[in-house]
């Protein structure tokens, strides 16, 4: 949230409000922490921060000629946003290891998670499921749908590109995709 206060204020001396609201997991549907580990992290109870199938997988596309995908878990993507930029260098990278393990070593899964949803950007200045959920679709985040939660967790890999109020052909196709994993789940 700091990181686009400093962005507002490079780009153009504004200053734009966060729209952000935390909320206990109480008040979180289980449709958000699914629909979450469907779309980012499907190994995320079973591995201790770093998804050493998916770095793998990744590092072989790319040896293969395609394109480098992220590998990035949960905990590395919530290691991120508390205390790194979104820069992509080695260092950062290297921070980020150094951050996961603390995440991992100190709290447990469930608080990773309920972190993560809370911090998490779902649009440009929108951070948080509670404050998602209020401004795309006028409930709770403890109401939301899992149709809802997928959209959402849909626009994570670039919440400002993929946009849950316009949702592209892409975005409708990556909701459903997600749907049918939080089934699978």
């Amino acid at each position: 949230m700091l990181y686009r206060h400093v962005e507002d204020l490079m780009n153009d001396g504004s200053f734009r409000a966060i729209n952000y609201s935390w909320v206990g997991a109480k008040k979180i549907s289980a449709n958000a922490s699914s629909a979450v580990i469907a779309a980012e992290d499907q190994r995320f109870f079973k591995h201790s921060g770093f998804d050493l199938h998916s770095i793998q997988s990744s590092i072989d596309v790319y040896m293969d000629g395609g394109r480098l995908r992220g590998a990035s878990t949960i905990s590395q993507q919530l290691a991120k946003n508390l205390f790194l930029t979104p820069s992509k260098s080695f260092v950062r990278k290297g921070m980020e290891v150094w951050f996961t393990l603390l995440l991992e070593a100190l709290w447990s899964k469930e608080r990773i998670l309920l972190v993560y949803l809370n911090i998490a950007e779902f649009g440009d200045h929108l951070f948080g499921i509670e404050a998602a959920s209020q401004h795309y679709f006028g409930v709770h985040a403890s109401q939301i749908s899992r149709s809802q939660a997928a959209l959402l967790a849909a626009t994570l890999p670039n919440p400002i590109l993929l946009q849950a109020a316009r949702p592209s052909a892409y975005l409708l196709n990556r909701q459903r995709w997600i749907l049918r994993q939080m089934q699978n789940q």
